[in-house]
């Protein structure tokens, strides 16, 4: 007895050294914030006295899911939160589906899910304003640079070459245009391939914005887990932008619906330094990453600086006609001499 009493008291003296030997795991609480989030019966959608939520375009309520686009060609649909987001850490999940007649590569385009401070602005980025403000997050189901490559019998080396459906991310300041042409690639932060069109399971995605760091992680293949697909860390988006979503179709198409949009408010723990690292920004940047557009801007000139530059630019421009004064003087000197 007394032997099995020591080997228990060594055991949690054991388990307590453990504990205090790990690592801190960082302590994430997360809360739904319904007036940021869409989901069945949607109730007030598109109500101009009441709800949440707009509806624009081709987008419809149906019972089961919000249908941006029908399987229709050049249709263009979207839904917007009415209220401005103001939380500092969050995480958005999106139940969709993707579905249509068309075959392989004949579908199209897909939809985004947005983070940006306008609203309501149809435009050529999947039935969004391009030059944005804020997050796009783009699930592409047409290879568009890649058909112009076959059709130009041009072929990717085997490291350029993406999968379509493709996922992708970008942060706008709204100086950089999305390239329609090249599926996106050159503002792109990071992406992934996810095949969603016609799957018979749930498909999943998550957007999660927690101390600067943009995450997308995608949950498509039916087993209830979570995969990764976008990991960026120096994400500075500023608070009080709108959350919506939109698609289009052009010469090709899908139905492209929406389910729910679940947005829930993340408290996490921060040291003092990640406080002062984390303060508030008022436009949307990415730390240590040159786009066209992207480069921070230059400080301006402080007075002493510009009244220094002035006065040795004054001092230069003194000196250059004084040598040429003496210069000139003994050019006549010279000359007089001569004529003598």
């Amino acid at each position: 007895m007394a032997a099995a009493g020591r080997w228990r008291a060594g055991l949690a003296l054991l388990v307590v050294a453990l504990r205090l030997g790990a690592p801190r795991a960082e302590q994430t609480e997360e809360h739904l914030k319904r007036e940021h989030s869409l989901s069945k019966p949607y109730q007030g959608v598109g109500s101009a006295s009441s709800g949440l939520w707009d509806l624009q375009g081709n987008a419809m309520v149906m019972t089961q899911y919000i249908r941006l686009t029908p399987d229709v060609q050049s249709k263009r649909g979207a839904v917007w939160n009415r209220v401005p987001c103001y939380l500092r850490d969050w995480e958005m999940q999106v139940h969709f589906k993707i579905h249509g007649q068309g075959k392989k590569n004949l579908n199209g385009d897909g939809f985004a899910i947005w983070y940006t401070k306008d609203r309501m602005q149809p435009g050529p980025v999947f039935g969004s304003k391009d030059n944005f403000l804020g997050l796009g997050v783009f699930v592409d189901t047409y290879p568009n640079e890649e058909k112009q490559q076959e059709a130009q019998k041009r072929r990717y080396s085997p490291g350029n070459q993406r999968v379509f459906p493709y996922i992708s991310a970008m942060v706008n300041n709204g100086s950089l245009t999305y390239d329609h042409d090249r599926d996106g690639r050159p503002t792109e932060l990071g992406g992934c391939t996810a095949m969603v069109r016609n799957l018979n399971h749930d498909t999943f995605l998550v957007i999660r914005y927690v101390k600067r760091r943009l995450t997308v992680m995608i949950d498509i293949d039916g087993k209830h887990e979570w995969r990764d697909c976008i990991d960026v860390p120096g994400v500075r988006l500023p608070r009080g932008y709108y959350f919506g979503t939109s698609s289009v179709t052009g010469d090709l198409s899908d139905n492209h619906d929406i389910i729910s949009l679940k947005l829930y408010q993340l408290t996490v723990e921060r040291t003092p330094e990640e406080e002062k690292r984390d303060r508030e920004v008022f436009l949307p940047v990415v730390d240590n990453l040159k786009l066209p557009g992207m480069e921070a801007p230059l400080e301006p000139m402080s007075g002493l600086a510009l009244f220094l530059i002035v006065f040795f630019s004054l001092v230069a421009v003194v000196f250059a006609v004084v040598i040429g004064v003496i210069v000139y003087n003994k050019w006549q000197e010279q000359s007089r001499k001569h004529f003598y």
